[in-house]
């Protein structure tokens, strides 16, 4: 067993690699040292023959991960330690990354509350489960900055337009919808993680004791829980797809004034309150948000978005809503962040930011 201040729980038991993130009481909130120890931790099981399945999951009652401890970044960037927040979030997407690519099927258990950086280490996952408690999103908009952690390639890849809305009203997904978005694979119940254990000890366990074979692929896992552990979503939790020709038909307009005039039109009143969730995350937000989904779902290559959102993110950091949206929505909780307005110039700042072709992470 190792531990980062017993943040991170990484164990060996038949087969599986259990990875478990230990700070409930911060719904497992990650800070620097938790991502870099996933990460030397995965590079430790990649050649390590007990290891035949990687299991993400998260401590404590509330969730799999809140995302980013978003306090930790508000003093970095308050305090002109820009350099500090980029870091992490290199680090965080190198870990993404290697999640995305492991050689090793791995299964993320999205119990609960899956936020932001949760997304970024689930939702690349091999084989991605939720519960009918399930909340995932990329809310990122509400706090003056834009989805990351690949995000920004896992709602591009969505059905129609669902990514954009998604990006710019900062919506959490129930776990019908999150299936339906892309973001997860099939429902279990919440209660059900031990028998999760039990059933990938069973697919695990015998190849390894044997000796043969280099275990089974992350379909096959799928295939396999899915027949024996599924549940059918909430039938509350899915509404995207039942939305989608209103969604389509507002976000397939090319600027946000003109996606909100479009969602103000409509008669539906989930369209109204959409148009209202937009207007209250920061314009700047909102804009670059779309931008980057849109580049996302053109170029459909996870390396290239996660370059882009270290970009987005040094662009935003620069502008004073990053502050005022963690200092409203987490720090003093007023919920009343003061936005600045983005003129003409930011907005070719977020076309140029958006479209430059750096090197990636994968290099």
């Amino acid at each position: 067993m190792t531990d980062t201040e017993d943040r991170i729980i990484a164990q060996i038991a038949d087969g599986l690699g259990i990875i478990t993130l230990n700070r409930p009481e911060k719904i497992n909130a990650l800070t620097e040292d938790m991502v870099d120890a996933i990460g030397r931790t995965l590079d430790a099981w990649r050649a390590d023959d007990g290891v035949r399945i990687v299991v993400l999951h998260g401590a404590g009652e509330r969730g799999f991960c809140a995302g980013g401890d978003i306090k930790v970044f508000y003093e970095a960037i308050t305090q002109g330690r820009h350099g500090d927040f980029l870091r992490f979030l290199s680090r965080e997407f190198e870990v993404d990354q290697q999640i995305a690519a492991y050689p090793k099927p791995v299964v993320a258990f999205m119990d609960g509350l899956c936020m932001g950086g949760g997304v970024g280490l689930a939702a690349h996952a091999g084989v991605r489960i939720v519960t009918p408690r399930s909340q995932v999103g990329m809310p990122e908009a509400k706090i003056g900055y834009s989805p990351d952690v690949g995000g920004t390639h896992l709602l591009g890849a969505a059905p129609g337009r669902i990514g954009e809305h998604l990006a710019a009203t900062g919506s959490a997904m129930g776990a019908g919808d999150a299936i339906d978005a892309g973001f997860a694979d099939f429902c279990m119940s919440e209660d059900g993680f031990d028998d999760l254990l039990a059933t990938l000890h069973d697919l695990a366990g015998d190849q390894v004791t044997s000796g043969l074979g280099a275990g089974p692929d992350a379909g096959t896992i799928a295939s396999a829980l899915e027949i024996l552990l599924a549940v059918a979503p909430p039938r509350e939790s899915r509404t995207l797809l039942a939305n989608q020709p209103w969604i389509d038909a507002a976000y397939g307009q090319e600027s946000l004034p003109v996606i909100l005039a479009a969602l103000d039109s409509m008669p539906y009143p989930a369209a109204r309150e959409a148009a209202a969730a937009v207007r209250a995350n920061s314009p700047l937000s909102v804009e670059t948000a779309l931008a980057a989904v849109r580049a996302a779902r053109a170029e459909d290559f996870l390396p290239d978005a996660f370059a882009r959102e270290l970009r987005v993110a040094a662009f935003l950091m620069e502008h004073p809503d990053l502050a005022e949206g963690i200092r409203a929505q987490v720090v003093d909780k007023d919920r009343n962040p003061a936005w600045a307005a983005p003129g003409p110039s930011l907005r070719a700042d977020i076309t140029e930011v958006v479209s430059a072709q750096p090197a990636r992470l994968d290099e």
